[in-house]
């Protein structure tokens, strides 16, 4: 079966809606994904960047969180603003890496997007982080000893060094099996759309 990765950062913004609908577009099309939780910040930092994008160009960040608003409002999600922005995703990306991809390393993530996006939670509060794993089916206290291991941390390290070898400079992103790169929510049905024809212009 056609398959595409999606990489995911916690404190992305627009990857909170493509985490919310990228399973169902991918179903219809008869492709899978692959749930590739990755951190932006090695990345941010290669190009000189302390923060996100959207914090340094202070008109892109008005218009991005208007757009967010109607974003969400179409897809009848949840939205309130996180504060501070970004959020700290180390450890809610080694939790992410810790749990097996079959569906609760989307469940997970889903909720945890929920509840940072949508309730203007902190990805940093164990509690929070906690709540997400009970509701994705996952015993926390378990998990969170998990992600402190050394092996998750490498992974998590190795997914990022990948992605940056990939040439993802942004979040969400979505690779093919060709190495074709989709950077965005809105290009979600591009990337699908192509990893199910196989490739090819």
């Amino acid at each position: 079966m056609a398959a595409v990765e999606f990489f995911y950062e916690f404190a992305s913004t627009y990857s909170y809606p493509a985490a919310m609908r990228v399973e169902e577009v991918a179903a219809k099309a008869g492709v899978t994904v692959r749930w590739r939780p990755f951190l932006l910040g090695p990345i941010f930092a290669e190009a000189g960047w302390t923060t996100s994008p959207f914090n340094l160009i202070p008109a892109k960040g008005r218009n991005m969180w208007r757009d967010l608003e109607r974003i969400t409002a179409d897809l009848g999600l949840p939205f309130q603003k996180p504060d501070p922005f970004p959020q700290n995703s180390l450890t809610a990306a080694r939790i992410a890496t810790s749990l097996p991809d079959d569906g609760k390393r989307a469940a997970f993530s889903r909720e945890l997007y929920r509840m940072e996006f949508g309730e203007g939670l902190s990805i940093t509060d164990a509690e929070v982080l906690g709540r997400a794993l009970t509701a994705a089916g996952v015993e926390p206290a378990t998990a969170l000893v998990a992600a402190g291991s050394d092996q998750v941390k490498q992974a998590l390290r190795a997914t990022t060094e990948e992605a940056k070898a990939k040439g993802l400079f942004g979040a969400p992103s979505l690779v093919t099996a060709d190495g074709e790169l989709f950077w965005g929510n809105d290009r979600i049905e591009q990337a699908v759309a192509w990893a199910a024809k196989g490739g090819s212009a």
